[in-house]
């Protein structure tokens, strides 16, 4: 209660009932959304935290909507954040660890500038039913099930895809 002159929501007992009718729901809110409950449970104490500091410029009616855009800002910045992080950990350790000759990372490098190119040539059925298999590693009757084709169209799909990409990739 420091600096807080009486106004918006500084008052105890108000602020008190909201963070006991909105706590939940906001971790909820915040834990199917982003899926992990420990750092929902952290943006929420950040949000009711932030509603403190800033009580006398929250009105009553105001203050739910406010922590739900302040938890969601914050917990689509750390997501942001977490990506960025992510892509700086794959640039180094992929140009820091390199004990290859290089020749070999310049060949590496063709051969997935081809590969992309080659995966970029195939029919857009072909492509979706290929992907889905390698990169998502589902089962073709999953990718039957989703494009809402037969098992024997996926095998097929898929079958072609790959002699497409031999025929493409063998030229290297």
């Amino acid at each position: 209660m420091e600096n807080c002159t009486m106004g918006g929501v500084c008052e105890e007992g108000l602020f008190s009932r909201i963070f006991t009718q909105q706590a939940r729901s906001l971790r909820n809110y915040l834990v199917y959304k982003f899926g992990d409950s420990e750092k929902a449970n952290d943006l929420t104490q950040d949000a009711f935290a932030k509603l403190w500091e800033n009580c006398a410029d929250v009105p009553e009616e105001k203050a739910k909507s406010y922590l739900y855009t302040v938890a969601n800002n914050a917990a689509l910045n750390k997501i942001a954040h977490k990506k960025v992080v992510l892509a700086y950990a794959q640039n180094t350790t992929a140009s820091a660890v390199t004990t290859e000759s290089p020749e070999f990372v310049y060949e590496e490098e063709e051969f997935r500038t081809r590969l992309h190119h080659a995966i970029g040539n195939l029919s857009d059925a072909q492509r979706t039913a290929f992907l889905m298999n390698r990169i998502d590693g589902k089962k073709y009757h999953e990718i039957a099930e989703l494009l809402e084709i037969s098992v024997k169209a996926v095998e097929k799909r898929i079958s072609g895809a790959l002699v497409s990409l031999r025929r493409e990739i063998g030229r290297i």
